[in-house]
């Protein structure tokens, strides 16, 4: 039962961070680099701020966890800069291939080099016990998201141009790949980065902390990584582009609007991770299920994510056999996430 509680919270997160590219696309008259920046300072630094604060014991500060934590700081805000690289081209493959196929792509490659690397780092045998069922729930998993890729190229090829543009205005299917890919690399940084927390956790367990809130402190300074990396992308962005005046030309009404909608993003995106933190808290120490918990998160995000774009209109005009093979790439997806649950 305490498992199937964890899931269920992990996938409350994941619908958030499914659905925090919804918001963006109600922002105005902004460049991509002036919005993304601007939900990044909510998603990567003031909502982790608030989870990394109520996760600190009363009469104990955050500042002093850290203190404790020596060089798992710096391991975390690396790993966080890496993942910035990953989280910077994750924006930009929503913007070339759609929230739905772009995401599958990214979050796919994510899962699997998150969840496998630091398995090895510990040693583990991929090919015997708990490691073998670890490495087969990856690769239904990696299977189901290659299978929704090719709905993806098959969409692509039954859409005539005018329909690419209207479903997905920058639609690019060799630039999106190349970027989704390298997204999904990347983006596997951030797992590394939880994992190397562990010494956080622990003295933040020993200070009394509630297992569900342990993993917010962590979350926080590999989200201060990437923001690191993000800020000065699109800072330079808005130099090359001269678009600060997106700051400082707005008019009050496109300020209040596109704030509202960064806020929004940014928490819903920032609920992801909540909700792996709390969900694990459910699941038995060094157990599969929390091994595989990054590989759930990133499948639930797909699932959602494809959900998104099919209310979205973004798989309009496709065939038949194309949303076939779409909703069968679902249903592995669905699999792979249940399937360590029954091989334990």
């Amino acid at each position: 039962m305490n498992t199937i509680l964890g899931l269920l919270i992990i996938a409350v997160g994941s619908l958030g961070q499914s659905s925090s590219y919804v918001p963006i696309k109600k922002v105005k008259n902004w460049s991509w680099e002036s919005f993304w920046i601007t939900q990044g300072v909510f998603a990567w630094l003031i909502f982790p701020l608030i989870g990394a604060l109520i996760a600190i014991p009363a009469g104990h500060s955050l500042f002093e966890v850290w203190s404790g934590a020596g060089g798992d700081i710096w391991k975390c805000i690396g790993y966080g800069v890496l993942w910035g690289v990953g989280g910077l081209t994750f924006g930009l493959s929503m913007r070339f291939l759609g929230v739905a196929l772009g995401q599958s792509l990214a979050l796919g490659t994510c899962s699997a080099f998150g969840t496998i690397i630091p398995a090895l780092l510990k040693g583990e045998n991929l090919f015997r016990g708990d490691g073998l069922i670890l490495l087969t729930g990856v690769c239904i998993a990696i299977a189901g998201i290659a299978i929704i890729g090719y709905a993806g190229s098959l969409k692509s090829k039954n859409m005539t141009a005018e329909e690419k543009r209207k479903a997905v205005k920058d639609f690019a299917l060799k630039k999106g790949l190349f970027i989704a890919i390298l997204a999904g690399v990347m983006s596997a940084c951030f797992n590394l980065g939880l994992e190397s927390g562990s010494g956080i956790k622990a003295t933040l367990l020993s200070l009394g902390a509630k297992d569900l809130l342990v993993l917010n402190p962590v979350i926080l300074l590999v989200t201060i990584g990437g923001f690191i990396t993000n800020a000065i992308y699109c800072l330079w962005q808005n130099y090359k582009n001269k678009s600060f005046t997106d700051y400082t030309k707005s008019s009050g009404r496109i300020w209040v609007n596109n704030l509202v909608f960064c806020t929004l993003a940014g928490l819903l995106w920032y609920s992801q991770f909540f909700g792996l933190g709390a969900g694990q808290s459910f699941f038995e120490p060094g157990s599969v299920m929390m091994a595989f918990s990054w590989s759930i998160l990133m499948s639930l995000n797909v699932l959602f994510s494809n959900v998104w774009g099919i209310i979205l209109k973004e798989w309009k005009g496709s065939g038949q056999k194309t949303i076939l093979i779409l909703v069968s790439g679902l249903a592995i997806l669905v699999l792979s996430i249940l399937l360590p649950q029954f091989m334990k």
